[in-house]
């Protein structure tokens, strides 16, 4: 039976820029990369890895970090760091590559948003100081809204302002 690996036409791209830095295309890296390209998720390598397990495929820990690497810098993929220890992947080949994300501090549950609001702050921002924006990230950290109707809270923590304090 025939793999579909590479029908794909995001895998055919990162094909592309594969022989375009002169790197071989290698089987690994196209069952990675179409892991990556067919989850709408954030994932995790852990996640990339059991995925490989599901297929059967034995594929090391260090050539997926590599792979990821490449899909990284071929700006097919973005990496995040939502301070849970580890990075998450997204690709950018989506119907939504503009979006912003929500992350709960108490369950990791990460959401999607898109604010056409940033859009006006990113013109504002050219016009009254002449930077062209070329890209940006927002992420808001809080507690979902299952968390929150659970009744958890966030202790604050850090310094308190004197002001505060009177």
């Amino acid at each position: 039976m025939k793999s579909d690996i590479g029908s794909s036409s995001s895998i055919r791209v990162f094909g592309r820029y594969l022989r375009d830095a002169g790197l071989p295309i290698t089987h690994q890296r196209e069952v990675v990369a179409d892991i990556v390209f067919g989850s709408e998720g954030h994932l995790s390598v852990d996640d990339i890895e059991r995925s490989l397990r599901e297929r059967k495929e034995r594929i090391g820990k260090a050539t997926v970090y590599r792979t990821l690497d490449l899909l990284v810098r071929s700006r097919l993929v973005d990496e995040h760091d939502f301070g849970e220890g580890f990075k998450r992947y997204e690709h950018r080949l989506s119907s939504h590559p503009v979006h912003e994300h929500l992350i709960c501090l108490e369950c990791g549950n990460v959401a999607e948003f898109e604010s056409t609001e940033l859009f006006g702050v990113e013109s504002r921002v050219r016009q009254e100081h002449g930077f062209v924006p070329v890209r940006r990230r927002l992420e808001i950290y809080g507690l979902c809204g299952v968390c929150h109707e659970n009744g958890v809270e966030l202790p604050l923590e850090g310094l308190t302002c004197p002001i505060e304090s009177i």
